[in-house]
């Protein structure tokens, strides 16, 4: 067996029903994945999709509060049923979702209505009555973040920190205007996205929690690469009709502040020495869209309608 093979078994070994499983009697595919290995297990007629975590995320990660989120979500009819989950090691055993296209930014392209089903798929999540352990804060998640690489010492762009401070009327305009909070993915890459042509599902629960629901229609937007036009698909299927500007523009404050986190996030990658991608090239790419969007005078004026109401 290679390496990744010996880890698969090492794990499926592992967990409660399956200490018998031979090495033979079953099939792995590496699947996609940032931070983490996840491959998808066939065995008999039965499919399912193991995920590993990579190394250093259990500095940001709670998996005592994914798996409690995971589990929600999968009640709430958005996600795959959890089979298992360790919150000592992060291994998670999930049901294979069959007949699904795993999405990207051209896939939301081409695929007609996708930014529709994906609008009502978080639109379901965010109505669930259920909550979600934890709250996502993002000001306090930016510090949390910079004081990590303060720890390790690492490298910043040059200017984040001008840009962090320029955010903070962002930072005061949603605290003077807050919204209900929901249970929000928080952290929804394309690749969390699985459509069936009919209804989108949604995947890996590592950032969730009780958010401002707006975040996770603005940072896909971002992740997406949507257009003005598959932004109002979007809006006008999780609105049920065309959103009000003070939503539409929360929502566009959000794309900037999520390329601000999610540059930090990019920058622990990097210091990680995580190989999956070039992690400070995918930070930088993200702090110069973030400072685009901030200094455009079409930022300002949506800045104006959150405070509008």
């Amino acid at each position: 067996m290679n390496e990744h093979e010996q880890q698969v078994h090492a794990a499926l070994t592992a967990i409660p029903g399956f200490e018998q499983l031979a090495a033979g009697a079953y099939s792995i595919a590496r699947l996609g994945g940032l931070t983490n290995l996840v491959f998808r297990i066939e065995h008999g007629a039965e499919r399912y999709v193991l995920r590993i975590p990579g190394k250093g995320t259990e500095e940001y990660i709670d998996r005592e509060v994914e798996i409690h989120n995971a589990r929600v979500a999968a009640r709430a009819g958005v996600s795959a049923e959890v089979i298992h989950a360790d919150i000592d090691s992060g291994v998670m055993l999930t049901r294979h979702i069959d007949d699904t296209v795993t999405m990207s930014p051209d896939e939301f392209g081409r695929r007609k209505g996708s930014a529709t089903r994906a609008g009502e798929a978080l639109k379901k999540m965010h109505d669930w009555s259920e909550p979600f352990e934890f709250r996502f804060e993002l000001f306090s998640m930016i510090d949390d973040y910079l004081r990590i690489l303060d720890e390790r010492k690492a490298e910043l762009p040059g200017g984040y920190a001008e840009v962090v401070e320029s955010a903070q009327p962002v930072r005061a305009a949603l605290a003077r205007n807050p919204a209900r909070l929901a249970p929000c993915h928080c952290d929804p890459l394309c690749e969390n996205f699985l459509d069936t042509g009919e209804r989108m599902w949604i995947v890996d629960w590592e950032y969730s929690g009780m958010n401002d629901p707006l975040w996770d229609l603005g940072d896909l937007s971002v992740e997406a690469g949507f257009n003005p036009d598959q932004d109002r698909e979007l809006m006008r299927a999780y609105c049920g009709g065309e959103p009000g500007e003070a939503e539409f523009g929360r929502m566009v404050i959000y794309k900037a502040m999520c390329d601000l986190l999610w540059t930090l996030w990019g920058l622990i990658q990097h210091s990680d020495g995580n190989p999956a991608e070039d992690f400070w090239a995918y930070a930088i790419g993200r702090f110069e869209r973030c400072k685009a969007l901030m200094s455009s005078p079409q930022f300002a004026q949506h800045l104006c309608a959150l405070e509008a109401g």
